[in-house]
This record gives C-alpha cells, sequence and structure tokens, in this order.
C-alpha cells in the first residue's frame, strides 16, 4: 500500500476487559468454562493480570460505561436478563492489585470525561501513576448513552456528539495544565535536615477560565512517572479522527473489515500529519477476536462450540445501546442503514457507509456481535491465525490488536500460551517487555510526553491566560 508506512515492527497486544459479567460476547457467560461472573472477586484480576504478563501483553485495557443499555426495546430487561454490561463495577479500582501482582503489564482505563470533573479525575491518575511506576493509560471518551446523563447529571438526553468533543478539547487541556503546568521538576526535595518537603516556589497554581471550565488550585499530586497518562482514544467518527490526531498516542477502533480499517487508519495518520506529528506518532489498535487451537480443526471446533451459547438479544442490545438505534422494530432479515444521531457514529458507520461493498442485515450484525463485538475473529492454529494478523498489519497500517474474549480466561490463556510462542518464532512479537514506563515500552522514548503534542508544550505554563 503506498499510502501507509511499511512496518515490520512488533506486534502489539492489549487483552479487552471490562469489570462486568457480559463485555463483548453475549450469552458466553453461561458457557461451563467461562469464569466472568466472578468480575466482583478480586482474585479474578490478578489471575487474569499473571496470565497477560506471562504473554507479555503490553496492557489490560478495561472499558467501561456510566448507564445501560436501555435503547434495545426501550427498557433495560434484556440488559439487565442478559447480563450485558450490567451489572458493571468501577474498573479503575482493580487496577492498584493488578499492578501489585505483576510488573511490567500496563493498564489502559476508560473513564467517560463528560462526567469527570478534570480536577479530581488528574488526582486519581496521578495516584495510579504513582502505585503503578508509570504503567497506565487513559481511554478518553465523551460517552453515547442518554441513559448515563440521566444517571449522572439529571438530564434528559447527553449533550450532542459534536459539543461533547468541544467539552473534550478544553478537558484535555486543563488535565494538561495540572499535569504538567503545576509542579516543576525539582519541587519535590524531601529534605529531612532543613525540614522541607516541597520547594513552594516550584508550585504553580493553575488558573483556568473557559467554555465549560474554571479552575483556580494547584494540582494535588506530586508528578507521576509519567505525569500525564498514556492517552488512548477510542472515537473514529470525523470529530474523533480530528481529536485523534491531535491529542491520542495509541487510538482504538473497531472495524469489522480491512476495508473499514484500512480508511481509518489512513485518515488518522493523515490528519495527524496535518497536526505536525508525523504518520508514526500514534499506535493504532483493531478490536479483534482471536480462537486459538492447537491445530485448524480444534480451533473451529471451539468456535462452533462457543457459537452455541451467542445471545442475538444481548448482541442487539449491545448494538442499539453503540448506536442509538432501536434494533427490536426491524426485521432480522432488513438492511442495516445509516442514521446520524448522538450515540457512536462510528458504530453504525463500520456496517454501512464505511463499506459500500458490504450490505448488513440486522441478523448478519447480531451473528457477528456475537462473538467479540464489531471485530474481525480470526480463528485457527496458532500458525493459521498469526497469518491472519500479519496480514491485517500489512494490509491496513495498524500497529496491534485489542483482543476481546469470548470465555475468560480460556481466550487469554490461549493467546499468551500457543500464539505468542508462534509470533515470537516469527521474530514478530516481543520476548521480553522493554523497561520503563507504558510510555516507554510502547514508543521507546522517554517516560513523559514529547514535542510537538499539546500535553508538552503545557509544561511551564501554569499562570491565567498563558
Amino acid at each position: 500500500m503506498a499510502d501507509l508506512p511499511a512496518r515490520k515492527r512488533e506486534i502489539l497486544l492489549n487483552a479487552f476487559d471490562m469489570n462486568c459479567v457480559v463485555h463483548q460476547s453475549p450469552g458466553l457467560w453461561r458457557h461451563p468454562r467461562d469464569r466472568a461472573d466472578r468480575y466482583v472477586d478480586l482474585s479474578y484480576w490478578t489471575d487474569l493480570a499473571r496470565i497477560l504478563e506471562r504473554g507479555r501483553f503490553d496492557a489490560l485495557f478495561l472499558a467501561d460505561v456510566l448507564g445501560v443499555y436501555d435503547v434495545y426495546g426501550g427498557k433495560t430487561d434484556t440488559a439487565l436478563r442478559e447480563g450485558t454490561q450490567v451489572p458493571l463495577c468501577d474498573p479503575m479500582l482493580t487496577v492498584s492489585a493488578m499492578a501489585a501482582a505483576t510488573e511490567h503489564l500496563g493498564f489502559g482505563i476508560t473513564c467517560t470525561l463528560s462526567y469527570e470533573p478534570p480536577f479530581t479525575f488528574a488526582r486519581r491518575m496521578s495516584t495510579l501513576d504513582h502505585l503503578t511506576r508509570g504503567r497506565v493509560g487513559w481511554n478518553i471518551v465523551t460517552g453515547y448513552l442518554d441513559s448515563a446523563a440521566r444517571g449522572v447529571s439529571g438530564a434528559a438526553t447527553q449533550k450532542t456528539h459534536d459539543t461533547r468533543y468541544a467539552i473534550a478539547d478544553e478537558y484535555l487541556d486543563l488535565v494538561y495544565k495540572l499535569w504538567e503546568g503545576s509542579w516543576e521538576d525539582g519541587a519535590v526535595l524531601r529534605d529531612r535536615a532543613r525540614g522541607v518537603f516541597t520547594e513552594p516556589s516550584r508550585v504553580h497554581r493553575i488558573r483556568h477560565e473557559g467554555a465549560f471550565f474554571k479552575l483556580d488550585a494547584i494540582h494535588l499530586c506530586e508528578p507521576s512517572p509519567q505525569r500525564t497518562p498514556v492517552l488512548f482514544q477510542a472515537g473514529t467518527s470525523g470529530k474523533g479522527r480530528d481529536f485523534a490526531a491531535s491529542h491520542a498516542e495509541c487510538v482504538f477502533m473497531a472495524a469489522p473489515s480491512k476495508a473499514v480499517a484500512r480508511g481509518y487508519v489512513t485518515d488518522i495518520r493523515r490528519r495527524a500529519v496535518e497536526n505536525g506529528r508525523g504518520a508514526d506518532a500514534l499506535r493504532i489498535f483493531n478490536l479483534t477476536t482471536a480462537i486459538v487451537g492447537r491445530t485448524d480443526e480444534e480451533a473451529r471446533e471451539k468456535h462452533a462450540d462457543y457459537r452455541r451459547y451467542v445471545s442475538h438479544a444481548g448482541a442487539l442490545a449491545l448494538m442499539s445501546g453503540w448506536t442509538g438505534i432501536d434494533f427490536s422494530i426491524y426485521d432480522l432479515d432488513e438492511p442495516v442503514r445509516y442514521i446520524k444521531n448522538e450515540a457512536v457514529h462510528s458504530a453504525v458507520e463500520s456496517f454501512t457507509t464505511a463499506d459500500p461493498d458490504r450490505i448488513w442485515t440486522v441478523r448478519e450484525v447480531a451473528e457477528w456481535v456475537g462473538i467479540g463485538g464489531f471485530g474481525p475473529v480470526l480463528v485457527g492454529s496458532a500458525a493459521t491465525v498469526a497469518d491472519q494478523m500479519e496480514e491485517w498489519i500489512a494490509e491496513t497500517g495498524i500497529d496491534g490488536f485489542n483482543l476481546a474474549y469470548v470465555v475468560t480466561p480460556e481466550t487469554f490463556a490461549d493467546v499468551a500460551d500457543l500464539l505468542v510462542p508462534e509470533l515470537q518464532r516469527r521474530g514478530r512479537y516481543k520476548t521480553e517487555y522493554r523497561p520503563g514506563t507504558l510510555r516507554e515500552k510502547l514508543f521507546g522514548d522517554g517516560p513523559r510526553l514529547s514535542l510537538p503534542h499539546p500535553g508538552a508544550r503545557r509544561r511551564g505554563v501554569a499562570e491565567a491566560g498563558r
């Protein structure tokens, strides 16, 4: 492909999970080998973290949503009955324990900025960056459920899609000021002899007055190893791509086909260049599910076994929430058409306008989403799946994969124990972790944001109007 940079670098892998029973494979919690219903048990998370570190995963990417999937049929009944991302616990509270159980594994935490005050959120992320020794990332999302707006602010609906991104731009500028500009390097002295812990002249008040936020305070935490966490972004709408090109270091997309992925990747990297950051400034991950067996036949048998547990109702409840379209009112054989609303624009685009050569019916979408969500499902032996991954990398320009599970922890253990050794044999996957923070492991540079990233430009900028 002439429009994508050639890359033979190591493939990156994140595990994709959520602090709930059903994340991306509705109905599979009923499988006799699935352990997702232990999500409230801390040992579930520490055991998972050890499996992922054994497989040299780059990070555990934790999804989250503030709200309930109540678009399907206009009620929460289906989501509740199916366990579809409800009940749901806070993902952030699991990270400290998983970090203590591992040495290198990173953690990408989804936090919805529409409902998080930037001052307190900045402190929580700095705290986790300290406790993990610099292994945290933030998946920046703006929300997509009206039920979240009703639950958090009492508003009948969420703010419009474009307004949410305008808020996000200002929010990012404010937290950059807190993380990068409030405390100078060397502000913390820990000088026992003089009795001085922090030099006051090196700590600066942030004064911010914008269209959406007003703040006059110092950041409460001393500088953490990365200061700003690694920045993930998970929206591939037009506004989402603009935002990613400006702010993101890692982009998470959910393209069902190489054609859709290739278009997204080309456009996002082009926008990054236009923002002065360079096409290679971003690491791009596509949502993917890998069902790996010792042989192709064993993998196909696993896949067939898993499919027996898929819940079509649960899949359509997810799809309705993601797109804002009530799929309960459509015939299963009706084609999915593009409808623009205030939910996730890229979700419905992936199955409509992004790939004009493919017409999806509602039934086909339910079947597709039923195993692993939007992304492709790769089925086969370690060699077969490794071939498919290399094809995706070569043909789309992505850097790696956010791997959803079908049955947990089985799906992740199969990747760690079967697929990873095959990728290592091919020289496409690390045999050891790089030292340092998550940013250093992913990019090979220093622990902090570097210019021309807008966060790096906020160092030393702490006064009003600057």
